[in-house]
């Protein structure tokens, strides 16, 4: 839930982050509850006016913001187990779809004040689509000039005044910028029961089926150079090259005011991906004119499935001006996945701007292998509310974490950590508009799996200690707009390739940087939402000091600056016109750091319309990205690279019933 707070409201601003609507009692400090993306008001949907800061929101199909799930400060929360479903622990194996998560926020700096478990880089938090007193239904139908034609439909229903039912529906018909065709469907069922007036219980499962996803090509230079112009609206690669797969998260969240003074929050999910056959198609060693071999990765069946939760107990101490909160609890996840057993096809030479067909070749897999993860963590978090003065946050947490991997030929590779972690945050309120802090916190991280272009393609990687130190403030310009400020230095072990193309430990890498941010209305009818992030990564270790490596991580970006306004004309009521400027500078593309992606600017403009019919809501929506029609690359991974979307015409329908 994103909302503007008064500036003499406590520097914990995102209460909604540990204190849901459903349990805020008349002690507890209130957040409004706004309409974002809730069933039956999508059609007020409007990321620029919901975001709270510029440092990553999702508002429904909108999202904004220098920072996504997948890259905080230089890293991905989503890859680091950084995810929470309303301020809960949660271990994706796959991200919730909109059917469940009215709206993903990126939290750092300030805004993860009032977690009482921060972690390095941020948090990812998806605001659960809680099922609402009154019934209400949402419909949305898009459309865009390549052919992509989605639906989506959402409703609430009350069954009794205690229980509500909420239904999902999704189907969507992909045409990509590259001409690959993907088909999926999805939906997803919850109830928000209520027992008694201190007792909330939020069942919900959520399936998206892949049922067709044509996979394009990743493209690696044959040196350290760029690939050619890449072709667009071409699909290349044989017909078969496709796969499939079934998405599940189902799971339960619980609210629980025990006593005045007492609440518990718990959380159990199950998070899985089931796929049924997969590819991954590599042209190599391409040259400038556009020629290269062909590999094509057809894998066996594979399967990867998480279950993950916490139990948060929270007792709250009201001292006059001040509170006290003091948080006990235990999470902890167990993961089963089996890979491998992949075939690789050499398909020969090939040309890029030619369309290849021909029958699948005979394939053989090989053994599988199995990957265990089992891991517990407890923690004792204290945080202290002195009105106008100032807050303080600490806490330690210990942690029992254990990979085991069962090897085709026999034997198992195992890895352990037990550490013990902190986190400590002190922010001060110099006046009624400025509060300033500064905060550092260690972490336990995944580093992910070995990409589909390396040697041991799917591995699952250690588990790593993380750092993160910062430091910054907020200043309320006016009651409304906020101007956000901080700097940071960030610190992890650096996985990525090496000269034998394996993935895996190459030094640490540290990411110092400045953001800011800039949010609100600057007037009745314009509001803003800009920020900047000026980043020096460095890669330190061995493999530098020998000169194997670049002192650049893979993936490093500068410089980002992003702004985004909408203005409603007073004139032509109920519409509004909207834009996006976005700028980023070079992106480090390859482990020796010579070669990069040249920096580019991309604008996107777009225009709501808003009306009634027959006393229902209704939203037009009308949006071309990338109007320059730039043309560049999207990174994969270390020397490898897809195309960048070119021009797109998009819009959409939204009615609430």
């Amino acid at each position: 839930m994103i909302s503007a707070v008064s500036t003499a409201a406590p520097v914990f601003a995102q209460v909604g982050q540990t204190q849901p609507a459903d349990l805020q009692t008349e002690q507890a400090p209130a957040v409004p509850d706004l309409p974002v993306a809730a069933t039956g008001s999508r059609a007020n949907e409007n990321a620029v006016r919901q975001a709270g800061d510029a440092f990553g929101t999702s508002i429904g199909r909108e999202t904004i913001g220098l920072y996504n799930q997948g890259s905080v400060r230089g890293f991905s929360p989503v890859a680091a187990g950084n995810v929470r479903i309303d301020g809960l622990y949660f271990d994706p194996v796959v991200v919730p779809t909109n059917r469940i998560s009215r709206s993903t926020t990126v939290r750092v700096g300030l805004s993860a004040l009032g977690n009482p478990f921060p972690a390095p880089t941020g948090l990812v938090d998806f605001g659960f689509r809680r099922p609402g007193d009154a019934a209400a239904a949402s419909l949305l139908v898009g459309l865009d000039a390549w052919g992509t034609f989605n639906v989506e439909a959402d409703a609430s229903l009350p069954l009794s005044n205690k229980l509500s039912l909420g239904l999902g529906a999704s189907t969507r018909f992909e045409n990509g910028a590259n001409a690959t065709l993907e088909t999926e469907v999805g939906g997803a069922v919850s109830l928000r029961w209520r027992p008694t007036d201190t007792l909330v219980i939020l069942p919900f499962i959520n399936l998206q089926s892949v049922v067709f996803d044509d996979h394009g090509a990743t493209y690696v230079p044959a040196g350290d150079y760029l690939p050619p112009q890449l072709p667009r609206r071409l699909r290349f690669g044989p017909e078969w090259v496709s796969g499939s797969q079934v998405e599940t998260n189902m799971g339960l969240l619980v609210d629980w005011q025990l006593a005045p003074q007492w609440t518990m929050r718990a959380g159990a999910f199950r998070s899985s991906q089931d796929r049924v056959n997969g590819a991954t198609n590599v042209v190599r060693e391409l040259l400038p004119d556009g020629t290269g071999t062909q590999r094509i990765l057809l894998d066996p069946p594979l399967d990867f499935a998480s279950i993950s939760g916490e139990v948060r107990l929270t007792r709250r101490i009201d001292d006059g001006p001040r509170q006290h909160f003091i948080h006990a609890a235990v999470r902890g996840r167990v993961g089963d996945r089996r890979f491998g057993g992949s075939d690789t096809l050499e398909l020969g030479s090939v040309s890029i701007y030619e369309r290849q067909v021909g029958p699948r070749p005979p394939i053989t897999f090989s053994p599988q292998q199995q990957d265990q993860v089992r891991q517990w963590t407890g923690g004792l978090a204290y945080e202290g509310r002195w009105l106008d003065v100032g807050e303080i946050s600490a806490g330690v947490q210990y942690s029992n974490y254990k990979k085991r991997i069962d090897l085709p030929a026999g034997g198992v590779e195992g890895t352990d950590s037990r550490p013990l972690l902190y986190n400590l945050t002190v922010a001060a309120n110099i006046s009624d508009r400025l509060v300033v802090y500064a905060g550092a916190v260690t972490g336990l991280e995944e580093s992910g799996i070995a990409p589909g272009n390396a040697a041991n393609r799917n591995e699952a990687l250690p588990a790593i200690r993380t750092r993160q130190f910062d430091a910054g403030f907020r200043f309320a310009i006016t009651d409304k707009m906020k101007l956000v400020g901080g700097v940071f230095e960030v610190s992890k072990p650096y996985f990525n390739l090496d000269t034998n193309n394996r993935f895996g430990l190459l030094g640490d890498v540290i990411n110092r940087g400045i953001e800011a941010s800039l949010a609100g209305p600057l007037t009745d009818t314009l509001s803003v939402v800009a920020g900047a992030v000026l980043l020096q990564p460095r890669v330190t270790g061995e493999a530098v000091d020998a000169g194997r490596i670049g002192d650049r991580p893979i993936g490093a970006i500068s410089r980002r600056f992003e702004a985004s306004a909408d203005w409603r004309p007073p004139f032509l009521p109920g519409a509004s016109f909207d834009t996006r400027l976005a700028y980023r500078s070079a992106e480090t593309a390859t482990v020796s750091n010579l070669t990069a992606i040249p920096a580019r600017t991309q604008v996107d403009v777009g225009g709501r319309y808003r009306f009634k019919m027959s006393g229902r809501g209704v939203l037009l929506r009308l949006q071309v990205t990338n109007l320059l029609d730039v043309q560049s690359f999207e990174l994969r991974n270390a020397g490898a690279y897809n195309l960048f979307p070119g021009r797109l015409i998009q819009g959409y329908v939204t009615v609430d019933f």
